[in-house]
């Protein structure tokens, strides 16, 4: 069996770059990767800030690998993100696109001490799809679906992500939506929810959900107006990445 690592797809490449003491974490979401969300890491770095955006496991390399991740491999990667800015690190920050918004509630509500804030966007929690869920333990089920990337209002803008959707996958993104959802209540720190009016791949009210349901005494809901849902590549990006430095600034 051969042990040669995958090659990495140019552009998802992961990102880690040393500033202040001051960190943000950040997370790509289901088939992404890691382009998605260069944009608004690049902008953090160039902010002063130190930033960690990890290449979730099986992502921007082959759909063969993906399918054989799970919701444990993308944990992990988060973990390791965040151990490797608490090194660096006085304060912490997240955020994450889809999935990955996903996986910063969950972090928030895993590690409630950790951060100082959060910034989740188009969170993935609830899909609400039963035909999606229906695929989840199928043991009919195809091996793959057309791929959900590159929903974008803007013309001629792409998302670095994968023409497929690994079907062995989607029981562990609709896992980690569930867990996020029940730790809300644990997310204490102040939040800036992140939410496009029309996204044709999580219902926008996930937005109203994590709003509603965080334990943080200090949060808003930003709603995008002219973004779908890989908002990180839109027509708000330069927004997102506006609010967000705000926010940090606020909070730090």
């Amino acid at each position: 069996m051969s042990t040669t690592p995958l090659q990495v797809l140019p552009g998802a490449e992961p990102l880690y770059s040393v500033g202040s003491r001051i960190g943000v974490l950040v997370s790509h979401g289901f088939t992404g990767s890691p382009q998605s969300m260069r944009f608004l890491a690049e902008g953090f770095a160039r902010a002063g800030y130190t930033v960690a955006m990890p290449r979730l496991t099986g992502h921007g390399t082959t759909p063969a690998e993906m399918a054989a991740s799970t919701a444990s491999d993308w944990t992990a990667d988060i973990v390791a993100a965040m151990r490797w800015l608490e090194e660096r690190c006085d304060v912490l920050f997240m955020t994450g696109l889809s999935m990955g918004g996903a996986l910063t509630v969950w972090a928030a509500g895993q590690f409630p001490e950790r951060f100082a804030g959060i910034m989740p966007i188009n969170a993935a929690l609830r899909m609400e799809s039963p035909d999606l869920a229906a695929l989840a333990f199928n043991p009919d089920a195809p091996a793959e679906l057309p791929g959900i990337g590159s929903d974008i209002k803007a013309e001629g803008v792409k998302e670095l992500a994968y023409p497929v959707t690994p079907v062995p996958a989607i029981k562990h993104l609709i896992t980690i939506g569930a867990v996020a959802e029940m730790l809300l209540p644990r997310v204490k720190c102040p939040a800036l929810i992140i939410q496009s009016r029309e996204d044709h791949v999580v219902p926008p009210h996930n937005g109203e959900l994590i709003y509603n349901g965080i334990g943080s005494t200090e949060k808003e809901l930003l709603w995008l107006e002219n973004s779908y849902h890989v908002a990180t590549l839109d027509n708000d990006k330069e927004l997102i990445l506006e609010r967000s430095l705000a926010f940090i600034r606020k909070h730090s």
